[in-house]
């Protein structure tokens, strides 16, 4: 006779919900664009964080240059992408974990357009 496994059961749907709550977030927050704030610091990151490596004007240095007439052949997408998941066997980290998509997409889109003073 088999005894039931009521116990592991429960915790597995609980396991299984506490899952989908957060994928649900993830994907919610991936979605939204960053607010006035976020926008601020993320374009204070991009030139000092970023630009440790691109050049604090963004015109290159250890990392190729982040200008607009040097990402035209890329879109936005391809380019969160990169933030978001890095370059192996480059010096380019993954900021996936650090940032979400929305906001790699913003700095992807702020490049695009380029730095306004």
């Amino acid at each position: 006779m088999t005894r039931p496994r009521l116990g592991f059961d429960r915790a597995l749907a609980g396991l299984l919900l506490i899952s989908a709550a957060l994928a649900t977030t993830s994907l919610a927050s991936a979605r939204a664009e960053p607010d006035a704030a976020a926008k601020t610091r993320l374009t204070h990151l991009l030139v000092q964080d970023c630009g440790s490596c691109h050049g604090l004007t963004l015109q290159g240095g250890l990392g190729k240059p982040l200008l607009p007439e040097t990402l035209a052949d890329r879109s936005a997408e391809v380019l969160a992408e990169i933030i978001l998941d890095g370059i192996p066997g480059t010096p380019m980290p993954p900021w996936r974990g650090l940032l979400s998509e929305a906001e790699a997409r913003f700095l992807a889109e702020t490049m695009k357009k380029g730095l306004t003073p």
